[in-house]
């Protein structure tokens, strides 16, 4: 079966433009960290994925239907109510790692930080590891 577009596919648009064009000063402060984090630990370079979303890698699947799509490995989105850190895994069994990241929220596989100041980076880092890792 040929590969479907979702909404959230991969765009050619411009990941630091995009940044840059963020109103609130600390989340554009955060997000250029993450950008440089990401791409250290995953040795990939940033690509947006629909309107808000920057992504790192690519990896297809297929799902139970048989509609093929394309999405990223790890990536976050610099929203206004927090930044969501998109990992391709359950978060939630990193217990241990979770235990020491510092202040954030979950979803099954994101996390939801206010700002990077209040997490560990270095758990971080880990996390976002094992998520770039993680293929089907």
């Amino acid at each position: 079966m040929a590969k479907k577009t979702l909404v959230n596919s991969q765009t050619d648009k411009d990941v630091y433009a995009f940044v840059e064009a963020i109103s609130n000063e600390k989340r554009k402060a955060d997000a250029k960290v993450l950008l440089e984090v990401f791409k250290e630990v995953t040795g990939k370079e940033p690509k947006i994925w629909g309107t808000s979303i920057i992504g790192y890698g690519k990896y297809s699947y297929q799902r139970k239907n048989g509609d093929e799509f394309e999405w990223f490995n790890t990536g976050f989105s610099p929203g206004k109510a927090h930044l969501s850190l998109y990992m391709m895994y359950d978060v939630k069994t990193e217990a241990e790692l979770l235990e020491n990241l510092g202040k954030y929220s979950i979803g099954k596989g994101c996390l939801y930080i206010k700002k990077l100041e209040d997490v560990n980076m270095d758990i971080l880092k880990q996390l976002i590891e094992k998520s770039d890792r993680w293929e089907r």
